[in-house]
């Protein structure tokens, strides 16, 4: 199916920013399933509606998650990055205690990837392929 983009329109700026991110929880572990991968999912949603950023896809599987999104020109990828990881993380740890067995919820690194219009479907059929199980 193809999807008719929409681009960015500012005052002086048109454009679509998409980027592909992919990290990881502390030492890979496997945690992101069940009532944990439901609420993180919720919390994306969140963070993108509050951030005006938009999830063109997206996959959590137990041990990393990816994220396909399109941002606006004033975000850096790390603001992006810092948006997602910094509020789950906070929120999964206040609401699931077993989670602070871990030093941290995520490790610091994280991959990114800049997209554009070709480069997005495939990355969109990359994330939604069910390999990650």
């Amino acid at each position: 199916m193809s999807e008719k983009l929409k681009f960015n329109r500012r005052n002086h700026t048109v454009g679509l920013a998409t980027v592909h991110l992919v990290w990881i929880p502390k030492r890979r572990r496997k945690v992101l399933i069940g009532d944990v991968k439901k609420r993180l999912l919720e919390i994306f949603a969140e963070v993108a509606k509050d951030n005006s950023f938009v999830i063109r896809s997206q996959e959590v599987a137990p041990d990393h998650v990816h994220l396909l999104i399109e941002y606006s020109s004033r975000d850096s990828i790390a603001q992006v990055v810092q948006a997602f990881k910094g509020r789950s993380s906070r929120l999964l740890r206040k609401e699931f205690p077993e989670l602070l067995k871990l030093p941290s919820l995520w490790s610091r690194s994280y991959f990114y990837e800049t997209t554009g219009k070709v480069s997005s479907e495939k990355i969109r059929a990359y994330i939604e392929d069910p390999h990650h199980y």
